[in-house]
């Protein structure tokens, strides 16, 4: 009867480990719908499309990947890890209406230069910013592909000052029109505006003009990262 027992208990527990996955790929699942699609929460979190494709086929994510997840989504990570809890941080604490007028889009510290991986790899989210879903939902900003950063120096001063806070479309990583986007050169993150030019080369020109416009060769534009459009810009008046 023992070797019995034991047998039931092993087919008990693995009964319910597979049910725990099979309830952690339907959370991440929630996470896809969130962002819009599977590709645009990839992207968001700085994941590969075949690591999370991965994921949700019942494969573990390390606690960064975890952690990357939660952050760009604004799902409380406990919940994430283990369906414990709500869904949303304080969730519990808010008024009902608070989660269908707002939504939340990280702040990054401006040490964003990831090296060679995804661009927020290293950055550490400061805090959270509301903005009604209405008002996003106008200019086309799917919450979850979305990142506020800070200006660091002058090169955009009289259009973003230094210290300035900018929401980025992270979905809008291709140069689509002329328009300020944040780019990465040398590990470092820069806001500039990008004019496309008749010969195929790329002008890159700073507001300040101090600052001489610099140009990428048609046949150098794949050096040149583009991490998304910046849609609006905030900051204080004194």
């Amino acid at each position: 009867m023992k070797p019995e027992s034991a047998d039931n208990e092993t087919l008990s527990s693995s009964g319910s480990e597979a049910e725990s996955d099979k309830e952690f790929v339907e959370r991440l699942r929630r996470l896809s719908a969130i962002a819009g699609s599977a590709t645009a929460l990839a992207k968001a979190a700085g994941i590969s499309q075949s690591g999370l494709q991965r994921y949700l086929k019942g494969g573990e994510p390390t606690r960064r990947v975890l952690v990357a997840l939660a952050e760009c989504t604004g799902v409380d990570l406990v919940w994430l890890a283990t369906g414990k809890g709500s869904e949303r941080p304080g969730a519990a604490l808010a008024e009902d209406h608070d989660e269908d007028t707002y939504a939340y889009v990280p702040l990054y510290d401006s040490r964003c230069s990831g090296g060679h991986g995804a661009w927020n790899e290293r950055a550490t989210v400061l805090t959270r910013l509301a903005f009604t879903r209405y008002s996003l939902r106008k200019k086309g900003i799917t919450p979850a592909v979305a990142a506020c950063l800070r200006v660091d120096g002058d090169s955009m001063t009289g259009l973003l000052e230094d210290g300035d806070t900018v929401m980025v479309d992270l979905g809008r990583n291709t140069l689509e029109g002329e328009g300020v986007y944040v780019i990465r050169l040398d590990d470092r993150l820069y806001a500039k505006r990008l004019q496309r030019q008749f010969d195929g080369s790329l002008l890159i020109i700073s507001h300040n003009k101090e600052y001489q416009a610099l140009t990428v060769p048609r046949d150098r534009l794949q050096e040149l990262e583009i991490i998304g459009r910046v849609v609006w810009s905030g900051g204080w008046l004194i």
